[in-house]
């Protein structure tokens, strides 16, 4: 088995703190290989008049994992799922010879009451949630968190997660780390041009992802 960390979001852009987050969890985890799940849409986004085209999101994501184990991947275009539950559902049978962990940031555990299925996530991976400033005390306190405590694991045990039964939450302690895609964003709003008429490689498909309009 094959153990593979898993991190959604819409990389728009895909920027250093992204890589360095996965290179640590990756680490602390000891996983063999670190996917990036570019999202087509956020259902919780939508309407987003700054979201930039999946191609560059894509390539972008490419180009900040250069020389690593962690694969970009717009594979929900593919599978055609929606929501977060259905594309680790639809992952986990069509890659049966991997081991999958949903890694996510201390901020969207705040909000993971709000995500469709969120309670069959739990129950079909385990979870790392990774520490970020400002958003550690929301996701202690987040109306999850009283459903997911009885299962948080000491993150003394995080080696051995590819033993434990789900549900099954650990938190991992990462060094602060500002970057982050609004502040990008506000300084280069047009940072997506640059990938006009570009072709992106799906890095788990191998399938092109190319600009549509």
């Amino acid at each position: 088995m094959k153990t593979t960390g898993l991190l959604g979001g819409s990389f728009n852009p895909a920027h250093g703190a992204h890589r360095s987050i996965s290179l640590f969890a990756m680490e602390e985890l000891a996983l063999d290989e670190f996917w990036w799940l570019v999202s087509p849409g956020n259902p919780l986004k939508e309407g987003s008049k700054d979201m930039a085209p999946l191609h560059a999101r894509l390539a972008s994501a490419q180009k900040m994992t250069r020389r690593s184990a962690i694969r970009p991947t717009a594979i929900e275009q593919t599978l055609g799922t929606r929501y977060t539950y259905d594309t680790l559902r639809a992952l986990v049978r069509r890659y049966p010879k991997r081991q999958f962990v949903w890694i996510m940031g201390a901020d969207n555990l705040a909000q993971f009451h709000r995500w469709k299925d969120w309670r069959k996530i739990a129950r079909l991976l385990p979870i790392a949630v990774i520490a970020r400033p400002g958003y550690d005390d929301d996701a202690l306190a987040a109306p999850a968190m009283a459903w997911l405590r009885r299962f948080v694991r000491p993150g003394s045990q995080r080696m051995n997660w590819t033993e434990w039964s789900t549900p099954a939450l650990t938190f991992l302690r990462y060094r602060p780390d500002p970057r982050s895609a609004t502040a990008i964003r506000m300084a280069r709003p047009h940072w997506h041009q640059q990938y006009a008429n570009h072709c992106a490689r799906d890095a788990v498909t191998r399938k092109l992802v190319c600009q549509t309009d």
